[in-house]
């Protein structure tokens, strides 16, 4: 490839006529000319805004995102292709919505150079004020002046980890070199580059670019470099950790360990329903620490209201002999309802279930739901009465334990081990009620016709 004398390409800016943007963006050709990169390496991320425009303008890789979500986007490509260069364009505006992004991006010193067109308003919607614009400046959306302190986004970076941090203006005759050093930088570089809006902010407020250096002093902020240092860079020292990791074993404290087997074939969908109070997850972690332990893999999610402590509590699992891709259980292949919430959750579900189904219903909803109950899988009744001694709070996590053994899922010994385990506090109250009702499954499970 011969030396290129430009990244630039055929097509003109769209911006109004005066806007600096064109500037910043002949400074970073320049700044990319001495360093010849190979324009298949480089990637440019754009924001929203006018300085959203920017990556079209380049014979570059580009990637045009959601407003403030540019730095994620940038950060993402990255991490997945270590040996690009990445460059991230975004207004102040952008800055403002995902200041976050840039606070997270500072700290991990992810190797991204930001270049922030920062025209102190939002120039494409119609001049509102922005996290920058200064206090007592006018915008279209405070015409007596902005009250407000403004962001500092260089020392936000900077404070927070970013590597590089320069700021100046759109105006400097040698933007391109301090552009060439953040681009050279391994490591987070932003440059804060003022800017103007000749459409709304500058003639609202009577500033020139001559005038632009004097409102970063008045505003009492520090010009120039405000932070060079060298530090590990981001997606490198992530990368770093997981090779360590990789030679090290996972071990938790609760860690566990196959000490039992499973018959199980075939993914099993289960889908426990009840109410705030009936330990519903805890019956769900119960039957995956005993798949754990039985060698099979598992996934549980819960959903539960507002309240937390009250109204309907849901738990879908999966148990499988195989790694689990896809956790979410549209159709569950055993389904427990153990209250009128809980059967509201589930209700769509039940008819659609196959001959292959199982559906325990608690006693005292049977009568009350026979009628709803249609579907072509199989029923049985939870009479709870045959628990007498267990606590009532311990009964509906012992019913599910007892059903997942009568399917012959998991093994009774694998059970009363998960029920010891998922709770050091709850250790023998939870195994104390597992064994009654594995001792118990005769009366307690009773199918129905």
């Amino acid at each position: 490839m011969g030396r290129r004398t430009t990244y630039r390409n055929a097509r003109a800016y769209e911006f109004c006529t005066g806007c600096s943007h064109r500037l910043v963006l002949e400074a970073l050709d320049r700044a990319l000319v001495r360093l010849q990169w190979d324009p298949a390496e480089v990637v440019i991320v754009s924001d929203i805004g006018c300085a959203g425009l920017s990556d079209q303008y380049f014979v570059t890789s580009g990637f045009h995102g959601l407003h403030g979500r540019s730095l994620t986007y940038a950060t993402g490509i990255k991490l997945a292709r270590p040996d690009l260069h990445i460059i991230n364009l975004i207004g102040d505006g952008g800055c403002g919505i995902g200041c976050t992004h840039l606070v997270s991006a500072a700290r991990r010193n992810i190797g991204v150079t930001t270049l922030v067109f920062n025209n102190l308003n939002f120039g494409m919607t119609g001049g509102e004020h922005s996290v920058t614009t200064p206090q007592m400046h006018k915008t279209a959306t405070t015409p007596w002046g902005n009250p407000e302190m403004p962001l500092d986004i260089a020392q936000t970076a900077a404070v927070n980890g970013a590597s590089y941090v320069w700021r100046g203006t759109a105006y400097q005759a040698d933007l391109d070199r301090y552009i060439e050093a953040g681009l050279r930088h391994i490591g987070f570089a932003l440059l804060d580059i003022w800017e103007l809006c000749v459409a709304y902010y500058a003639p609202l407020n009577r500033v020139t670019p001559q005038q632009l250096r004097q409102s970063i002093s008045a505003a009492g902020l520090q010009e120039g470099m405000l932070r060079q240092i060298e530090r590990p860079e981001g997606s490198a020292a992530l990368r770093e950790t997981w090779a360590a990791a990789a030679h090290r074993p996972n071990r938790t404290l609760n860690s566990l360990e196959v000490r039992f087997s499973a018959a199980l074939e075939h993914p099993v969908a289960v889908m426990i329903a009840g109410d705030a109070g009936d330990r519903v997850r805890t019956a769900g972690r119960i039957l995956c620490t005993a798949a754990t332990m039985s060698d099979l893999w598992a996934s549980q999610s819960d959903d539960y209201s507002v309240a937390v402590r009250s109204g309907y509590s849901l738990s879908e699992i999966l148990l499988a002999p195989t790694p689990i891709r896809y956790s979410v259980v549209s159709q569950p292949d055993l389904l427990f309802i153990l209250s009128q919430q809980g059967y509201t959750k589930v209700a769509k579900q039940i008819e659609d279930m196959g001959p292959e189904g199982h559906i325990f219903v608690l006693s005292e909803l049977v009568e009350r739901l026979r009628s709803k109950l249609t579907t072509k899988a199989r029923l049985y009744e939870l009479d709870v009465r045959a628990l007498q001694g267990v606590a009532r709070s311990s009964r509906m996590l012992a019913t599910v334990a007892a059903g997942a053994a009568h399917l012959r899922l998991l093994t009774a010994d694998a059970l009363l081990a998960a029920a010891a385990k998922v709770s050091a506090a709850y250790a023998e109250t939870n195994q104390r009620a597992v064994r009654a009702a594995l001792d118990a499954t005769n009366e307690l499970i009773i199918p129905l016709a």
